[in-house]
């Protein structure tokens, strides 16, 4: 799956996607925004690459991170559920982690969540990489794509 056939069937299905976005930085916003007509399900994307960012902006519950941390499932799933509100979308894709080059709250580089909310529920994902930065945030990004393709299929 890739964007543009993504956005072709959330537009079949008339749903509106958004995101919510740290080590990611907006890729994956730039990603589905490269292609046309992306407008007819994309909405926006909120990049949260500083922790008070999540809190303040997303509305992340701080106990949340100060039990968990930023690079945690917890995270992610706060991050998707605040934004689907937030954003007033049907699906909402989050993204949390480390991509390196060094250990961050005791975690490796390459290692992430991705979490997702939408009318069903919220779920994450994690993914690990050893790879180039921009490398491990391109393959979050395709990970995500295939993550609402999947739910689209299971739910819609």
């Amino acid at each position: 799956m890739n964007a543009s056939s993504l956005l072709l069937l959330l537009e079949e299905k008339g749903l509106t996607v958004g995101s919510v976005e740290s080590f990611t930085g907006g890729l994956f916003a730039s990603t589905l925004t490269a292609n046309n007509g992306a407008s007819k399900s994309f909405v926006g994307a909120i990049v949260t690459y500083a922790t008070r960012i999540k809190t303040d902006i997303v509305g992340v519950d701080s106990q949340v991170i100060a039990k968990y941390g930023v690079i945690s499932k917890e995270c992610a799933s706060e991050m998707a559920l605040k934004g689907k509100k937030l954003l007033n979308v049907d699906i909402a894709i989050s993204f949390t982690g480390n991509a390196g080059p060094a250990t961050m709250e005791n975690k490796p580089a390459g290692l992430g969540f991705i979490g997702l909310s939408d009318k069903y529920g919220t779920e994450t994902r994690t993914i690990n990489g050893f790879m180039s930065r921009n490398e491990f945030r391109q393959q979050a990004v395709l990970e995500a794509i295939n993550f609402i393709f999947q739910r689209l299929q299971d739910k819609y």
